[in-house]
């Protein structure tokens, strides 16, 4: 089903806007990306004007900045995730989420389903 990110076709009252407006391409939305803990995998998507934009499906690595430096470090697991509580179980990372690494806990700062990188900071 597609996920349509035009505006509701009715008020808050319950009546009807004007009728006649049909869905159109460019007010569709596409599906989550849902990154999850494992081998890396990227795919390309095409977006507005031709351009591509890469969504990282999976990673088992993580960008830690700390001041002018930066590590890698390999995550072991999701420890938390403020987005949605089951997300924890099903190991998804999105920006805002605790993964256990072995350095510590680190939080994703950037959007996996938009950047392709995962980059952290230490909790």
């Amino acid at each position: 089903m597609a996920n349509n990110q035009h505006r509701s076709i009715r008020m808050v009252s319950g009546k009807k806007y004007i009728a006649g407006n049909k869905q159109k391409a460019h007010e569709l939305g596409g599906l989550a990306a849902n990154t999850i803990v494992a081998d890396v995998r990227v795919k390309a998507k095409r977006v507005m004007g031709g351009n591509t934009k890469l969504s990282l499906l999976s990673a088992n690595k993580v960008i830690i900045a700390n001041g002018k430096t930066t590590k890698t470090a390999i995550i072991e697991s999701v420890t938390e995730n403020p987005a949605n509580i089951h997300f924890t179980r099903r190991n998804v990372m999105t920006k805002g989420t605790i993964v256990k690494t072995d350095l510590g806990e680190v939080i994703i700062t950037s959007r996996p389903g938009q950047s392709a990188q995962l980059f952290g900071k230490l909790k």
